[in-house]
């Protein structure tokens, strides 16, 4: 997927652009992170930006990594983080992010599972005969009795 929807209503380009659509090449990246040329090919290399490739190779940002590069200088430089742990952070957000993606995913199931039990239940509650009274079994006292033989006295 190349990052770009179709536009919905009107205009003069039938796609629309999002923060995926690589548009940047590195000079202009480069300039809107605040980094040199330079850097950005070093965290390309690293793996902690991967921008998208155009076919003759040459890198094209989107504005999510543009972000991204400004979150990596920001780790950097004032929290003093070094690239393997700025790495393993980034890492970490991306997990943390699918996992949460998958629990909405999972709770989107659950309650249409759900809702899909209640008109079940629905369904065989409106399907009950109402001639039919419900029986309840009344409960009876019970008590234990015991027999004990009376004692024959000894005859002298």
């Amino acid at each position: 997927m190349d990052g770009r929807r179709p536009r919905q209503r009107g205009g003069f380009s039938p796609y629309e652009l999002t923060d995926e659509t690589p548009v940047y090449v590195i000079s202009v990246a480069a300039q809107l992170s605040g980094l040199h040329p330079q850097t950005l090919r070093q965290y390309d290399r690293l793996g902690l930006v991967s921008p998208d490739r155009t076919a003759g190779r040459g890198r094209r940002y989107s504005a999510r990594d543009i972000e991204l590069l400004r979150q990596v200088q920001q780790l950097s430089q004032d929290e003093g983080i070094n690239l393997a742990g700025i790495k393993r952070i980034i890492e970490l957000e991306n997990q943390v992010a699918a996992l949460q993606s998958r629990v909405a995913e999972l709770e989107a199931a659950l309650d249409g599972a759900a809702a899909a039990m209640r008109q079940r239940e629905a369904a065989v509650h409106a399907s009950y005969r109402r001639d039919l009274v419900p029986y309840q079994e009344v409960q009876q006292t019970s008590a234990l009795v015991v027999w004990r033989p009376k004692r024959q006295q000894q005859q002298d």
